[in-house]
Formats: structure tokens, sequence, C-alpha cells
């Protein structure tokens, strides 16, 4: 299941999980909803690192924080730091590469 973060919630999201995936979309981005089935898949796939999405629209603040400029955009988290920034559509298997190499 995909967690939803918001600017209350996401750092504690961040420092509880050892590695973390977050989707960072917002509603009327047409990449953001065909990425958004591939998020959920990872979710439910039992990998060891936890999936979220942040709608960027609705908390600029974490968007502007981490130099987002274009979505969908994925970060990738290791130990609480940013390791990774995945920017467009990419498949599954790149996405899941990705935070595992982290």
């Amino acid at each position: 299941m995909v967690t939803e973060l918001n600017e209350s919630n996401f750092d504690e999201f961040v420092e509880n999980n050892k590695k973390a995936l977050i989707d960072c979309w917002a509603p009327w981005c047409g990449p953001c909803v065909r990425l958004a089935p591939v998020i959920e898949e990872i979710s439910t796939e039992g990998h060891d690192f936890a999936v979220a999405k942040l709608n960027t629209d609705q908390n600029q603040a974490i968007a502007v924080r981490f130099n987002i400029n274009a979505i969908p955009t994925m970060l990738v988290f290791k130990d609480g730091n940013l390791v990774k920034t995945l920017v467009g559509i990419r498949p599954k298997d790149d996405i899941v590469a990705a935070v595992n190499g982290a």
C-alpha cells in the first residue's frame, strides 16, 4: 500500500524507513497518472523499502525543499538522506533497481 505524505508526516516517514521511494505527483499531470499504477504495484511486491506519494500541489514547501521542478519525480531515500532523484516515467524494473541500488 502506498502511504500518502504531506508536510506534517514527510520527515517522520523518511526517518522511520531505512529505504524509501516517494513519488511526487499532481492530479493534473498525465504522466503522473500513468505512473501511479506502477508505484502501487511496486508497493505490493514486498520489497525492503517503503513506498509513498506526495501531491506537490498540496505540499509546495517540500517540492521547493527538494528542488522538484518537473513531475513525476521520484525521490529515493536511504537512512534519512536523499540519495537519488528520478525524473519522468520509468519502467518498473528501473525504479526498483534504483531503490535497491541506493
